[in-house]
């Protein structure tokens, strides 16, 4: 025992010195928003250590105890922190926050974040003060990205590098959302499922997306609920609707409502057609989300939407055609329009915190829409030519539709989610459950100058004649596995590689289908602020209810069934971009540049009636899309964000030996949105936003895609808006209970601009066609209120 004591107190004795010549230090590596860095490099160079931080920013690292140690702390794209530490001893823990370089005093430019993939990250806070004719601001923001198009400032659809609206995937908190099946105007298009007031993250992609997101061939919109950490309101009121929303937070839980109002009647009284117009549009919309503990949480959120459009037209008067040849279309309209689109939706999220790199969340939503158009229109017209007096066409044309459908999704998911050192690892498996029920009746009858058309000579005929009774009862298996490797090499060069695998199968027609998709980034060592992209992957757009429904025509009535030998529609991406980031006078700018080419093969051909898609209901063709975007993002003027967009696209499809444009064929598009401050003070704002895109293909109605002979013309459009802060108290000085209060006027339609959306087709007793152009809006003033709590 003495002899074992002896050793023991010699081993301490020698050991001792040398333990307290050595010291761990850790900590966590973030922004100035608290956001964990990942893979920044920790240096202590005068011992040739180095370390990196994981993907929640932590590090870990051993070191000799000297008089004065200096370890260097730095990330691409941040400030570079040095930390002298002064006779270190034991575990010294440490928070690193690391300005971004693209600061400028307490003015941070938006997505300062680098990209690492295909998602560009979209920052909110321009929406507060852009001018909007629809109120739904989220997609009026997408509209104006590079690569991304739309023809109707009515409606929230919008087309990516050629593909149409039903190609785009749209996710909130995870959740895939649908839209009515029947609308087939901006006119009757409501409220967007996506309440502004309620968003904290907007990320978008124009392709070459993850695997995670679903079966869809252009886009992904991944939207993010905010979850306020203290309570907050606003309301807000305008000529063209009001909005509410109440956001309340306490220790565990935090709870956001909103509620929109929304009228259009003053837009669409711009409109030629004149009569009564009477949309009604409302929505409720309620998320919930409840921690106990840090093991769990508990997520809900749902969405009640009425759509109600009344319309009683009664006269309308139109002039076209060229300065050497101007016609005049006058109509008298007999009839009415009611349509109603009620839509319910519900998701219930439980995440359960395994470890603290491992989650498991299961989701349960569904989906319930209603929806019913039904109008008898007959309209009395006259088509002549203003310098004389001949008439072109007189006639009679009758529209007459009884639609109605009901469709309600269920979804089960479960989504795996592990951080394991520089890999990010995700998982989902999600089971459907869809019931479709269609009964449509509707036809249109011509009659010009005493002469119904078609006439056969025997018999009278309907120009259009459409009956229908589907019902579609399928389910849906559908999963993915993807990872996010980052790492850097040793010449200091950065790089973040996503590759997964995707998996759905369909039980009406058996389909299976695996999608393996690929992304990588690169930031060179050397050039911090270069950014290289690349993504490739094979997407498919699984067939839903529209796809499928085939029309077959006999003794002048069309039948429409559903088609159990439909395929998916299937594009192959090639996307490689960059990003440059650099400074003028002291501004941040980034320069954003992709080209793209999408191999498409097994389409299903459709017509576009103006904001509906009418499929054939086959895979007949195949075909292409290329082209490049270019978008400049930045402060043009101090303290505020502008951006410039452009777009050039060549597609072709072939169908029955013969090579056309795609019915989405932008040419060209421009896009250009501005922000400024009025001299000596920043209570005055202005924001101007206008585009110029080229016009969509187009042919007489109920006609193939190869009689698509004709252009619409360009659309062109400039809305401003002017907004004035009437209080500020962003710190929030207890004794006033307003936080902001903004007051604003937007001039929508600035120029005053013809834009077309479809053509109203005639026939004279010859058959002859022509095409009357059916206008937009004209220019109209919105004043609005907001106050902020």
């Amino acid at each position: 025992m003495k002899r074992f004591c002896v050793i023991l107190i010699f081993i301490i004795i020698i050991i001792e010195p040398v333990l307290s010549a050595s010291f761990i230090l850790s900590g966590k590596v973030v922004d100035e928003t608290q956001t964990p860095i990942e893979l920044a490099s920790i240096v202590c160079k005068s011992q040739g250590r180095i370390v990196n931080s994981n993907l929640k920013g932590e590090f870990t690292m051993h070191l000799k105890s000297e008089d004065s140690v200096i370890v260097r702390i730095s990330m691409i794209g941040y400030q570079t922190k040095r930390l002298s530490l002064k006779h270190p001893k034991g575990k010294i823990t440490v928070t690193i926050v690391m300005p971004s370089m693209n600061s400028l005093g307490e003015i941070f430019v938006t997505e300062k974040h680098r990209q690492y993939d295909q998602i560009q990250n979209l920052d909110t806070k321009d929406l507060k003060s852009m001018p909007s004719t629809n109120g739904n601001t989220i997609e009026e923001m997408i509209q104006s990205q590079a690569g991304v198009s739309t023809h109707n400032e009515l409606s929230t659809q919008y087309n990516v590098r050629g593909g149409n609206f039903d190609e785009n995937s749209v996710y909130i908190n995870n959740i895939e959302v649908y839209r009515p099946f029947l609308i087939h105007s901006g006119q009757q298009e409501g409220l967007s499922v996506i309440n502004p007031d309620m968003v904290e993250k907007i990320g978008f992609s124009t392709g070459g997306f993850e695997a995670k997101y679903s079966d869809k061939m252009s886009s992904a919109l991944d939207i993010t609920y905010k979850k306020p950490t203290e309570s907050e309101a606003k309301i807000q009121a305008s000529l063209i609707g009001a909005s509410c929303y109440i956001g309340l937070a306490a220790k565990k839980i935090s709870w956001i409502n909103g509620i929109r109002y929304k009228t259009s009647k003053c837009l669409l009284g711009s409109l030629d057609t004149k009569g009564e117009y009477d949309p009604r549009f409302f929505d409720y919309q309620s998320y919930l989300s409840y921690q106990p503990n840090k093991r769990w949480t508990i997520d809900f959120l749902g969405n009640v939407s009425t759509n109600s459009y009344n319309f009683t037209p009664k006269d309308r008067e139109t002039d076209f055609g060229t300065l050497q040849n101007i016609k005049k279309f006058k109509v008298y309209f007999d009839g009415s329009e009611k349509d109603l689109f009620n839509t319910y939706f519900g998701a219930l999220s439980v995440t359960r915190n395994i470890s603290i790199n491992t989650k498991i969340s299961f989701l349960s939503s569904a989906f319930y829409t209603k929806e019913q158009e039904t109008y008898d229109i007959q309209s009395q017209y006259w088509l002549t030519e203003s310098e004389a007096t001949e008439n072109l066409g007189i006639g009679t044309y009758m529209e007459h539709a009884r639609n109605y459908i009901k469709t309600n999704v269920e979804s089960f998911k479960i989504i795996l989610d592990h951080i394991s050192k520089a890999h990010h690892i995700i998982s989902g498996l999600t089971y459907k459950i869809e019931h479709v029920k269609e009964n449509s009746n509707e036809y249109e009858m011509r009659d010009s100058s005493g002469y119904s058309i078609p006439h056969t000579g025997s018999n009278l005929q309907m120009t259009y004649s459409l009956k229908c009774l589907n019902y579609l009862n399928s389910s849906r298996v559908e999963a993915f596995i993807q990872d996010t490797y980052k790492f850097k090499s040793f010449g200091g060069t950065f790089y973040s590689l996503n590759y997964g695998v995707r998996y759905s199968r369909w039980s009406y027609n058996s389909e299976s289908l695996f999608s393996p998709r690929l992304s990588l980034t690169i930031i060179p060592e050397k050039y911090e602020n270069l950014t290289l992209r690349f993504a490739t992957g094979l997407y498919y757009q699984s067939p839903f209810f529209k796809e499928i429904r085939d029309t077959t025509t006999t003794n002048g009535i069309t039948v429409a069934t559903l088609n159990s030998k439909i395929k998916s529609q299937r594009s192959i991406h090639f996307v490689i971009g960059l990003d440059y980031r650099f400074k003028i006078n002291d501004r941040a700018y980034k320069f954003t540049a992709e080209t793209y080419y999408k191999a498409l093969s097994n389409l299903i051909p459709y017509n576009v009636d103006n904001m509906r898609i009418v499929y054939y209901g086959n895979n007949q063709s195949s075909g292409h899309a290329m082209g490049f975007d270019l978008k400049l993002y930045g402060e043009f003027v101090p303290e505020t964000d502008s951006w410039i967009s452009f777009s050039l696209m060549n597609t072709k499809e072939k169908i029955n030996g013969k090579s056309i444009p795609l019915p989405t064929d932008q040419r060209y598009a421009f896009n250009f949105y501005f922000t400024d401050y009025f001299p000596g003070t920043i209570r005055w704002k202005m924001s101007l936003k206008m585009s110029y895109a080229d016009g969509l293909p187009f042919g007489a109605p109920h006609k193939g895609l190869e009689d698509n002979n004709f252009r619409a013309p360009a659309y062109k459009r400039a809305d401003i808006g002017m907004s004035y802060r009437l209080v500020n108290n962003e710190n929030k000085d207890k004794k006033s209970i307003f936080r902001n209060i903004w007051l604003g006027v937007d001039c929508l339609n600035l120029l005053d601009i013809n834009n077309v959306s479809s053509y109203y087709w005639i026939t004279d007793v010859t058959s002859k066609q022509y095409a009357v152009p059916n206008y937009l809006t004209g220019r109209q003033i919105n004043a609005k209120l907001q106050f902020e709590f």
